[in-house]
């Protein structure tokens, strides 16, 4: 699997080429796809890597910072082009791809060689919770619009940063509660994992990936229009899925490899903990970073991307009450995922 990832890095150079030489928009955002993809993959390792390294507290922070950099350099990039609906396209995508997507294809192929799953009830259910918690910060400005009339409706931009700056407050309260006031609760699950590379290869490689996923991210949102006009497109269809996949890709592989060895607490971590993630740090981020740029992102879904993501939750909380998986559950999960892909493409 790493040498199809190192393989996959022979798209950076050709997307950047492709770039300079003018080639089609289209043949450029598909390249860009294709190079940022093990980009991403080198990013999260890099981090994990350097988490074990420096301890807890600064590898922690090091997770939420870098954990989803693919998406928060494509999402600003985005932001600073003035492309709103394909950010939060992005984002909605990037929560239904890792709960539906990633677990589903994780549970269907990892039921396939295992007839019965087992996980932790307790941590899934726990994980279940604080993610429909989170869902609940994205739903109450959404329906609050609804009840402004037009003369408040400039409203809406000044409670998108309140209660983003409310809901990065409580994701850095578990920060700090997982890595200082209850450490010790994660201290053994820490000093069982094995270095692979050194301090200075981890951050190396993290700085190289980093800068030059932002380089082709930049290219990449510059093809985005031409690629809508192209194919006749929505944003909103080109963010749920392919921007949403492609900042994912990692992610998938991991989680697929973790359930086939019949890892399904890792791969719920993986899918259920990216998804959080999202919600609860690279959204908010995001609606906070866009106040410095011309079009403010409201913290503001379509009702098909809050429906999607609100069902979403419910249907993995769902199926994980059990504290079991097998491939059926996972191929409900890829069918949901149709679904709402057919749903977004006609939207």
């Amino acid at each position: 699997m790493n040498r199809i990832f190192l393989g996959l890095l022979i798209f950076v150079p050709l997307a950047i080429a492709a770039h300079f030489l003018a080639i089609s928009p289209v043949v450029v955002f598909f390249l860009c796809a294709l190079g940022i993809i093990p980009l991403a993959k080198f990013i999260g390792e890099a981090t994990e890597e350097l988490s074990v390294h420096v301890g807890s507290a600064l590898g922690g922070l090091l997770n939420a910072t870098f954990g989803n950099a693919t998406e928060l350099i494509i999402g600003i990039f985005a932001i600073r082009a003035g492309l709103i609906e394909v950010v939060r396209a992005s984002l909605t995508g990037s929560v239904i791809g890792n709960l539906l997507l990633v677990l589903g294809t994780a549970m269907f192929a990892g039921g396939l060689r295992h007839k019965k799953q087992e996980f932790n009830r307790t941590a899934a259910v726990a994980s279940g919770s604080s993610l429909f918690l989170a869902v609940i910060a994205l739903v109450i400005p959404t329906i609050f619009l609804q009840t402004l009339s037009a003369a408040n409706s400039g409203l809406i931009n000044e409670i998108s940063w309140i209660i983003s700056l409310l809901i990065i407050a409580l994701y850095a309260a578990g920060l700090w509660f997982s890595l200082f006031t209850h450490k010790h609760l994660y201290t053994e699950e820490v000093g069982k994992l094995e270095t692979k590379w050194s301090t200075k290869k981890s951050i190396s490689i993290l700085l190289v990936a980093t800068l030059a996923v932002a380089w082709v991210s930049e290219i990449l949102v510059g093809s985005i229009e031409p690629l809508i006009a192209r194919f006749g497109w929505t944003e909103l269809f080109l963010g749920v899925v392919f921007i949403a996949i492609i900042g994912n890709a990692a992610e998938h592989v991991s989680a697929i490899s973790m359930a086939v060895k019949n890892r399904m607490d890792l791969a719920l971590q993986v899918s259920i903990g990216s998804a959080t993630q999202i919600i609860m740090f690279v959204t908010p981020f995001l609606v906070i970073i866009s106040l410095f740029f011309p079009t403010p992102m409201p913290l503001i879904f379509k009702m098909l991307e809050m429906a999607s993501i609100v069902l979403s939750v419910v249907l993995i909380n769902l199926i994980i009450a059990d504290g079991e998986s097998n491939w059926l559950e996972g191929l409900q999960l890829l069918v949901a995922y149709a679904i709402m892909a057919v749903a977004f493409f006609f939207s």
